[in-house]
């Protein structure tokens, strides 16, 4: 077969485009990367609670400072009337507050235009508790003074505080902070639309970054309003793994329900909000089956797991029970580490890689239950019964589950949680092949933090994965556990687990 000289050079032209073109979107990958990685997001919802708790007990210091001045006070014996006044008010005025609007984040980034609505409020909080006084007549508890110096003083306080807060908040809204960072899966004119409604929203919280789809230049302009193509959906998943980004709104049409379904399958194991873009549709649903990108309506397909306040509580739960057994369980540890090293030479702490959250990898603390030389750090040959890889102080603690102690310091510096997946070896197998290989979706369990202990392991799923029925299994416990998360959940599995290790059967 020969070939035209003119149909070579046109093929390396075509070819030479791509390439660039190619190199051009890794670069704006990596200055996207770049400008990200200085900033992170901060949920609107945890910073209005964080403002409550501190205008609380602003109210509350100037409350009782108020009344320590006033003469003769130490003399009363009224203190705890005082107190308990003191904390109501400061536990009502959040509430009146947020009833009227004014722990928007517009509201706290501007507490001088809403100078009225503030007064309103703080009128009513104090009439209402004269009024209460006087039906009461609790006046002879009570000084008039104290009220009338704590609601004028208290509110200049009040102003102060909501002042120097708003001028904390500009600076991180001026960095992106409070914005939700969102990319744009899909192109055309679909996605030149969905753009421009959110560049066009006002205070939309919207940050978007940039734009993936898998069709070439010719078929999606590479451009669309600013936004630029970073790559493909498979470059997404590589993006989203190596950034913060909090949603993926796709903008293709819902009749394109074969290719949707292909993106979403992709997409899914990501620990992102998806969202589905029901702007310019024909086909209307009820009000209530949209949320909001800005103007944008949308149709909620997948959530991030654990929401906005759920990795707060959680990591506060972990933390503090892992400091307390790290010192309860000290004598325990000990008691191993000295055995491990007196029954064979090498290390105490054996280090292992493994998957964390969002497919990063973490260096996981064990007590070392093999010989040194033994050691298999990448997991390629898991352990089985009667393996003569395993000392017999190492058969021991992993039988008992004492090998994992150290983990605790894991939960310490955030690596893991005490409840979670189990975290896998990177080239952990079942039978001949690796994990991801045999489950579809693996990755989906890396969507939140791996742990301790977790639904899988107190139901059986432990020990040894030699058949893709175990490693199924325990992956399908995984996916349930994160959809149904609640602390309620993690304490009953926490309170399971010294039941579970009692079962030995898959330990070795």
């Amino acid at each position: 077969m020969k070939l035209n000289p003119s149909d070579i050079r046109k093929t390396t032209a075509v070819d030479l485009t791509e390439i660039v073109s190619e190199v051009d979107r890794t670069a704006l990958r990596g200055d996207a990367l770049n400008s990200l990685s200085q900033t992170m997001f901060i949920s609107p919802h945890l910073m209005a609670a964080a403002v409550r708790c501190v205008e609380a007990i602003t109210i509350l210091t100037v409350a009782m400072a108020c009344a320590w001045r006033y003469p003769g006070f130490e003399k009363t014996n009224y203190f705890q009337i005082y107190f308990v006044i003191s904390m109501t008010m400061a536990a009502v005025l959040p509430l009146m507050l947020e009833a009227a609007g004014l722990y928007k984040l517009e509201a706290l980034l501007s507490p001088l235009k809403h100078l009225t609505k503030i007064a309103v409020v703080w009128l009513m909080l104090f009439a209402a508790l004269a009024s209460v006084v006087v039906l009461l007549q609790a006046g002879i508890y009570l000084s008039r003074i104290w009220i009338v110096t704590w609601a004028t003083s208290g509110f200049f306080f009040f102003l102060a505080t909501r002042y120097f807060i708003a001028h904390a908040l500009r600076r991180l809204n001026q960095a992106g902070q409070f914005n939700r960072r969102a990319v744009i899966v899909g192109g055309g004119d679909n996605a030149s639309k969905v753009i421009a409604a959110i560049q066009g929203s006002h205070a939309s919280g919207i940050s978007l970054v940039g734009m993936f789809d898998d069709r070439d230049d010719k078929r999606a302009a590479p451009e669309l309003r600013g936004l630029h193509k970073l790559g493909n959906v498979d470059d997404l998943i590589d993006f989203v793994r190596t950034t913060r980004i909090d949603t993926l709104l796709i903008t293709l049409p819902v009749t394109a329900e074969e290719r949707l379904l292909q993106i979403l399958n992709r997409l899914w194991v990501l620990p992102v909000d998806i969202r589905l873009s029901a702007y310019g549709q024909k086909l209307r649903y009820r009000p209530r089956a949209y949320s909001y990108l800005g103007n944008v309506p949308c149709l909620d397909v997948f959530d991030r797991p654990l929401g906005d306040w759920g990795p707060v509580l959680k990591s506060t739960m972990d933390k503090c029970i892992a400091l307390v057994a790290i010192i309860a369980l000290s004598p325990i540890m000990a008691m191993v580490a000295l055995a491990v090293k007196f029954e064979s030479k090498g290390p105490i702490i054996f280090k292992q890689k493994r998957y964390g959250f969002n497919n990063e990898l973490i260096e996981i603390y064990k007590f070392r239950s093999m010989h040194t030389d033994a050691s298999d750090a990448d997991a390629v040959n898991l352990v089985t019964k009667g393996d003569r890889r395993v000392t017999k102080v190492g058969r021991f603690i992993r039988r008992t589950s004492l090998d994992e102690l150290p983990q605790f310091f894991n939960v310490l510096n955030g690596d893991l949680s005490l409840v979670g997946p189990r975290p896998h070896a990177t080239k952990a197998k079942a039978g001949e092949d690796l994990y991801e290989h045999v489950v579809d979706g693996y990755f989906a369990r890396h969507k939140v933090k791996p742990g301790i202990t977790g639904w899988a392991q107190i139901n059986g799923w432990r020990g040894e994965t030699d058949t893709a029925e175990k490693i199924e299994r325990r992956v399908e416990h995984d996916l349930y556990y994160i959809e149904n998360w609640s602390l309620a959940f993690d304490i009953y599995i926490l309170a399971r687990t010294p039941l579970s290790l009692l079962n030995t059967e898959q330990a070795y």
